[in-house]
């Protein structure tokens, strides 16, 4: 069995990528933390200093910091067995 990693994501409501995302992990049963950077200030800032840009999705994985719904990066980072 795969490492439990510490997963947050970075989203806004309305993004489809960050939908994306969440559906992918939640699929795959990883918990993670969703951080919506549309209403709360202080994640948006937590974000751009990982990060040092506005776009989302932003999944950061044990400290792996991966922009955008990059399907194949976040199996990886996770340990993930290919369906």
């Amino acid at each position: 069995m795969p490492e439990i990693k510490k997963v947050t994501i970075y989203s806004t409501p309305t993004c489809p990528f960050c939908k994306m995302a969440k559906a992918f992990l939640k699929e795959n049963n990883v918990s993670f933390e969703d951080k919506n950077v549309a209403d709360d200030e202080s994640a948006r800032e937590e974000m751009m200093k990982k990060t040092h840009q506005l776009g989302v999705p932003v999944l950061d994985i044990d400290g792996k910091i991966i922009v955008g719904f990059d399907k194949q990066a976040i199996s990886e980072t996770l340990g993930l067995k290919k369906k």
